[in-house]
């Protein structure tokens, strides 16, 4: 299986070989590790180094910078082939998403200074939005930075952040004029080693994505350089937010169709072994007629997720086609995955089946990245009704 259909004009020889290079490097060295690092609620940071040294961090990043200089397509091939491989759980998305941000807003010199880290994994990201009492709400947050000498001294906390307990540089969404509303908000880039007044909570436990350190994050009075503001000016942070969303919400479209194949792969296997009342679980009609509306469930995903992924390219994607990737993506991602464990019967509830975890992971697709009710929200709006 591919995350390319037949005819998708954005994918070309090299995008071939690209994800050829990624699919034997996670049966390498991330599907081995999967159940060890699920245990442990953490993908170890040896696995970061590899990921860089393969290529993979930096795939989208300009080879002056430490990169391959590839496009976006290429982070859209790894996001597709670790779902694949039956993984939801290592950060690539969020580190992906924060050097998008890097490379659209950062002035030279701050690109110079994070992209050939991130690109080799030597400094892990996060992306730190949500609040305890925010949610999807942006505009609402309360995290400040002040102004004090030639320093911001930030004050706040954050939860549900992605590579929480390992990120070394952190994003951060934080209000620098609190009378302003969204003009307000500016992205003020964190580095968290040494950093005084920095603190990570615990890391948070999960129904799914049990490799992933999910955390809250604690800012006492921390003092961070003026220059870390991401850009040049203050209260830009809101635009550049609504502007690189539709890359992170297609991104969980991708990882819903990648998570769908990978279970599509592991129903059709079990059932064609599995025996029941004398013949094959494959042999019954309502096997083969579930399979079928999973199929074809799942190719006409295929083909919105490859036209989205073309007009990404293009840079035509808008945010009204983002919310509808990421909402029929991530719904239809639960239907498919809870009728494959239907088809495991009681094994599909036991969790040494990998299909019990492509089932927990599956719930937050709809939540993260903004809530489905507001994706659809959104895509409303852009209907003038």
């Amino acid at each position: 299986m591919s995350l390319a259909t037949p005819t998708a004009t954005w994918f070309n020889d090299d995008h071939r070989l690209y994800a050829h290079s990624v699919s034997r490097f996670f049966a390498d060295h991330l599907v081995p590790n999967i159940e060890r690092w699920n245990e442990e609620e953490m993908v170890e940071r040896n696995f970061w180094h590899q990921a860089g040294e393969a290529g993979i961090l930096g795939a989208t990043i300009p080879q002056t910078h430490g990169g391959a200089g590839g496009s976006i397509a290429f982070d859209a091939i790894t996001a597709y082939e670790q779902a694949r491989c039956g993984d939801n759980g290592w950060g690539f998305g969020i580190q992906s998403i924060v050097i998008g941000y890097v490379q659209a807003y950062a002035t030279e010199e701050q690109k110079t200074r994070w992209l050939p880290q991130l690109a080799s994994g030597e400094m892990v990201a996060a992306l730190a939005m949500t609040e305890p009492g925010t949610g999807s709400d942006l505009q609402a947050v309360t995290t400040s930075a002040i102004k004090d000498g030639n320093h911001y001294r930030i004050n706040g906390s954050k939860t549900f952040i992605t590579n929480g307990q390992s990120a070394d540089l952190i994003c951060l969404v934080a209000k620098t004029d609190k009378e302003q509303g969204a003009r307000g908000v500016s992205l003020i880039m964190v580095e968290t080693d040494g950093l005084e007044g920095f603190r990570r909570g615990r890391n948070l436990k999960k129904i799914g994505l049990k490799s992933q350190d999910t955390s809250e994050l604690f800012f006492d009075n921390v003092k961070v350089p003026q220059t870390h503001l991401l850009g040049t000016e203050e209260g830009q942070g809101f635009y550049q937010l609504m502007k690189q969303l539709p890359w992170e919400r297609l991104y969980i479209g991708i990882t819903a169709l990648g998570s769908m194949d990978c279970a599509l792969e592991e129903t059709t296997r079990y059932v064609q072994e599995r025996k029941a009342f004398g013949q094959r679980v494959m042999d019954f009609q309502n096997t083969r007629f579930k399979l079928a509306e999973i199929k074809t469930k799942i190719e006409v995903t295929r083909s919105f997720i490859n036209d989205s992924i073309t007009r990404l390219e293009a840079g035509t994607l808008d945010a009204a086609t983002a919310s509808m990737a990421k909402w029929w993506g991530s719904q239809v991602q639960c239907e498919v995955i809870d009728e494959c464990l239907q088809l495991h019967g009681g094994y599909g509830y036991m969790m040494e089946y990998p299909i019990a975890r492509l089932y927990t992971d599956a719930r937050v697709q709809k939540i993260y990245g903004g809530t489905n009710e507001i994706m659809k929200e959104l895509i409303a709006r852009s209907m003038d009704i």
